[in-house]
């Protein structure tokens, strides 16, 4: 059984999702970090950086518990674990890791200062950060766009990888990061696919606080 220590944020969701569309079994312990309790030692002993997502997993390999945190490495770990959605063969595999490591790099901490800086007092350092993470934030959604065109899936064919997976959790925040899909086509046309998985519908619908 899988323990997913989360909350309701674009990196738990990626987790959800995985979990659900490997039909892993786990549970749900949320950390409200409204309250600060990702700095309670006990989420610390498995996650130093006190971020969530991070997973015990008490059947790791060889049989005994493992933590990991992280939210690229717990979805690496899962489709080591179950041998879905993370390819064996090592071209197609080098196609996921760069896609899975351009949201860890971008698509996620530029829209995620998006959120930050529309959140603050309107005045200069506002309207700065907005338009400075908001421009990198539609690049990046252009950048998808492109890869996408004439491709169901970001970096594999006939089915998504954990990369989708990652890029999904911040896609579905789309709106917060003030980035319509009139001009993506191909963003709009994966983003419909991928929510119409039942496994990436439920991953979404499970509870995770907030």
């Amino acid at each position: 059984m899988i323990e997913l220590h989360t909350w309701n944020t674009p990196n738990g969701r990626k987790i959800s999702v995985a979990l659900e569309e490997m039909d892993l079994p786990y549970t749900v312990k949320i950390v409200n970090i409204s309250k600060k309790e990702q700095f309670e030692p006990s989420f610390l002993a498995i996650s130093p950086n006190n971020r969530i997502p991070a997973i015990i997993d008490s059947e790791g390999p060889g049989g005994a518990p493992i933590s990991v945190f992280e939210s690229g490495a717990i979805l690496l770990y899962l489709g080591e674990k179950t041998g879905k959605f993370l390819p064996a063969d090592l071209r197609a595999r080098v196609l996921v890791l760069e896609w899975l490591m351009w949201q860890m790099g971008g698509f996620g901490p530029m829209p995620g200062q998006v959120h930050h800086f529309l959140q603050q007092p309107e005045g200069p350092a506002r309207d700065y950060g907005v338009k400075r993470y908001g421009d990198e934030t539609k690049r990046l959604y252009g950048v998808l766009d492109r890869r996408l065109a004439g491709r169901d899936y970001v970096a594999s064919e006939g089915e998504p990888s954990v990369a989708d997976f990652a890029i999904i959790g911040w896609a579905w925040r789309h709106e917060r990061h003030l980035v319509p899909f009139d001009d993506l086509p191909n963003v709009a046309a994966w983003y419909e696919r991928m929510m119409a998985r039942p496994g990436v519908a439920r991953g979404f619908e499970v509870h995770l606080g907030g």
